[in-house]
This record gives C-alpha cells, sequence and structure tokens, in this order.
C-alpha cells in the first residue's frame, strides 16, 4: 500500500509540474518543485520571467493557485518563485530556446541557432557546454550534430556538476531533439590551479631545497 501511495504521489507531482510548464509555454519555466509541510504544498517554479508567473497585481499567481486546489485536489497550496538570474547558465531555458527557434525559422538555420546558443552560454561564464541536435537538419534522413567550447565532463565525480536538460522542436522537416550540458563557472576543475602566496612561496622554498643539495653533491665530488 505504501508503494501505491508514493507512486501516486508523484505522479501527482509530475501531472502538476507538465501542467505548470504548459500554461505558461515552453521557454518560460525551467523547472517545477513541489514540496509537502505540515501547513500545506509548497510549489517552486523556477523561472526568468517572474512578472509573468506572478502577473498584474499577482493575478496569475493567484488563478494558478485555485487552480492547484481545484484540479490537482491541493489541500493549501503555496506557489513561491525562485528567479534565474542568468537564464544562459540554465540547461533547461537553453533548450527550449533552440526549440522555439527551430519551430520559428525552420531547422535550415540549426546551425546559427546552434552557435547564438553557444555564445550566450558562453557569455554567461560557463566553464564549458555542448549542444547536440537530431533529426532531418535539413535533409531526408536524420543526423546529429555537435555542437561545444570549453570544458566539459562526462565521465567520472565532476560529471555531476554538469546542468543537463532536454527539449523537442517540430518543424515541416520533423520532430528536432535537443539535448544541452552546460558546466556552471563556479565548478573548480582537477586542472585548476589557483596561485596564491603560499603556493609561491612553497614552490621558491623547493628551488633553494634542490640547489642546496646540488651544491652539497658538487662539493663532496671536488673533496673526491
Amino acid at each position: 500500500m505504501e508503494e501505491r501511495k508514493f507512486v501516486g504521489i508523484r505522479k501527482e507531482e509530475y501531472g502538476v509540474k507538465e501542467f505548470i510548464k504548459r500554461e505558461f509555454g515552453k521557454g518560460k519555466v525551467s523547472s517545477v518543485k513541489v514540496e509537502y509541510t505540515p501547513v500545506g504544498e509548497k510549489v517552486i517554479i523556477s523561472t526568468h520571467k517572474p512578472g509573468l508567473i506572478i502577473g498584474k497585481k499577482g493575478e496569475t499567481i493567484e488563478k494558478l493557485t485555485e487552480t492547484l486546489k481545484k484540479r490537482f485536489k491541493m489541500e493549501n497550496p503555496h506557489v513561491d518563485i525562485a528567479e534565474i538570474a542568468k537564464p544562459g547558465l540554465d540547461a533547461q531555458l537553453v533548450a527550449d530556446d533552440i526549440a522555439l527557434a527551430i519551430e520559428r525559422f525552420g531547422s535550415m538555420r540549426f546551425k546559427a541557432v546552434a552557435y547564438k546558443a553557444l555564445m550566450k552560454i558562453k557569455g554567461a561564464g560557463a566553464l564549458g557546454a555542448e549542444l547536440v541536435m537530431s533529426g532531418r537538419l535539413p535533409s531526408e534522413r536524420a543526423k546529429t550534430w555537435r555542437f561545444k567550447y570549453g570544458y566539459l565532463r562526462k565521465t567520472g565525480d565532476e560529471s555531476n556538476n554538469v546542468s543537463y536538460a532536454e527539449s523537442v522542436g517540430a518543424d515541416k522537416q520533423g520532430v528536432i531533439g535537443i539535448k544541452v550540458s552546460i558546466l556552471a563557472p563556479n565548478v573548480i576543475t582537477p586542472e585548476e590551479i589557483s596561485i596564491t602566496e603560499d603556493l609561491i612561496g612553497q614552490i621558491k622554498k623547493n628551488i633553494l631545497d634542490e640547489k642546496a643539495k646540488s651544491e652539497i653533491k658538487s662539493t663532496k665530488k671536488v673533496k673526491k
């Protein structure tokens, strides 16, 4: 019974997330998180356009709260907004923007769309990124194209710091699958070395020690 209840709760959460994303449209909401508290349900919407979610004088967010009560049987839902300051570092927003551009301009301009997205990610300060686009781009046979720059690990512990997202765009040629991977600027990579005063001092000490050892060896050879 507990397993069925758990599955039912997760199913309801998925329904809430999909409804909110459809309600505001592709490219407006990055993610939706549902938390359960003693006083009710807390719905956290991550977006770079908080004004769109809140609405004029809070009308949109009030309407959304009422819908969550009636449609999804939430007892006391409370909607919070988590503003995304840098959309270029959010993999889901970037993937959705690419999908929207494909739907608007067609797959013939997919390269320009991809390079523009990479420049946006780079401008936001990301250490690295990769865009993968699959579908008829633009040909009779499906192909996969990769666009990337910078540092990006796909395996190991460092890969846990990479933000992944997927989206789908549709045009006259068919459906285009989009995958985006972004490594945020605050991640410390194994190859990164911070030059500090302590490090410089240690290097100087090592050089002096090696020089002293070399001089001692030279003196011993002369005595022999």
